[in-house]
């Protein structure tokens, strides 16, 4: 895999799982149905992954370092790998109820955001970088689920 490749990989996995799984735990702390919940992923898989592709694609030509090929690799790969990653989040919200699909998709997150931290990170900083990249997926479940709570209080 090349460089491109692998910038569009990393941010468009580790973006596909952060917003996905903060967007799930928020939606389902506020009690929202599971269409609600569905659309909300369909929503992040679409819209978000144009928005993530075009900040690569920015970002990218802004160093000024990479040439056109370069630059739309990242940008395809940052799309195609975000709206994958946020669509496998539907099997659970599709085929399970509430609780066990914000289980599933919690256990799910985080092994796809272990996975990708160690295969990126330099052997010898392997367990460093897992677990401080689990500790932010956990601040994001955590905030997730305050937000959705706040919600809940409000409705």
């Amino acid at each position: 895999m090349n460089h491109s490749s692998k910038i569009g990989f990393s941010f468009g996995t580790t973006s596909g799982v952060i917003t996905t799984l903060g967007l799930i735990v928020g939606l389902t702390a506020s009690n929202a149905s599971q269409a609600l919940i569905i659309g909300g992923i369909l929503t992040i898989a679409f819209a978000d992954a144009f928005s993530d592709a075009l900040g690569i694609h920015i970002s990218e030509e802004s160093e000024d370092t990479h040439n056109k090929k370069e630059i739309w690799t990242a940008t395809f790969s940052t799309y195609f790998t975000k709206l994958i990653i946020a669509l496998t989040f539907l099997v659970p919200a599709i085929f399970l109820s509430t609780t066990p699909a914000l289980i599933a998709s919690i256990t799910w997150g985080m092994l796809l955001l272990a996975l990708l931290s160690y295969f990126v990170s330099p052997k010898e900083k392997r367990a460093q970088s897992v677990l401080g990249h689990l500790l932010i997926g956990l601040v994001v479940i955590i905030v997730g689920f305050i937000i959705g709570q706040y919600i809940r209080t409000l409705i």
